[in-house]
């Protein structure tokens, strides 16, 4: 596949779906064509699974229902979205990918490794992100953050957003402990600063990371 993959990946109210946004306004105007969308959903059944799950529906069935569920949301986004647009060169930028269900249900949720492994195998396969950027914030205040953002939208609170804070404590410990286990791949960000600041690290990051003069036959490079 001729294209990107780059992931976003963080705790409730850590800033994702903005930066996602940030850092597609500022690729399309260096000209490149990018593809937006987000995990769980991004496809039409994808959605109404997303739907099931943050509505709660599979919460009493226990974390593995729910990570069969999100990886089946996964394989139709995929196949109808994520792989056909990298066919076609373009720059995917997904708000979430397998690492929400590596912490979520996999460390936090207590599923066995192995177990998370085999899902990722099967549905994931070879689509693996190029870059992953972890925005880190402290529990409490990416909480804080998403009740303010429900009041603002006059929302409820969804299926994790419910969960009481030790379980977000560990949940951030978790994307740190993924970020720390593949450095390469992953960057983590201090969220906890304003919105622009965050958005001027992370194309620091990505220019850096996919820089003008890189020709390898797979990467697009970045331009500033």
């Amino acid at each position: 596949m001729s294209g990107l993959f780059i992931t976003f990946e963080g705790g409730e109210g850590a800033g994702k779906s903005t930066q996602v946004e940030r850092l597609r306004e500022r690729l399309e105007e260096a000209g490149y064509r990018v593809v937006a969308t987000r995990e769980p959903g991004g496809s039409p059944r994808a959605e109404a699974i997303r739907a099931s799950i943050l509505g709660g529906e599979a919460k009493p069935f226990g974390p593995f229902a729910e990570a069969l569920l999100f990886s089946s949301a996964r394989h139709d986004h995929l196949e109808k979205r994520i792989r056909p647009a990298l066919r076609e060169g373009a720059i995917v930028l997904c708000d979430r990918f397998a690492d929400s269900t590596r912490a979520y249900q996999g460390a936090v949720g207590e599923i066995e490794p192995a177990l998370i492994d085999a899902l990722e195998q099967v549905i994931v396969r070879a689509t693996r992100p190029d870059l992953t950027l972890v925005l880190d914030i402290p529990a409490e205040e990416g909480l804080a953050r998403a009740s303010s953002r429900r009041e603002e939208a006059g929302g409820g609170v969804d299926r994790f957003e419910q969960e009481n804070v030790d379980f977000h404590r560990k949940l951030r410990e978790a994307f740190r402990a993924i970020a720390r286990k593949e450095p390469e791949r992953c960057r983590v960000i201090d969220a906890s600063r304003s919105p622009d600041e965050v958005a001027r690290e992370i194309w620091e990051i990505v220019s850096a990371r996919f820089p003008r003069n890189q020709v390898d036959g797979r990467k697009q490079a970045i331009v500033e």
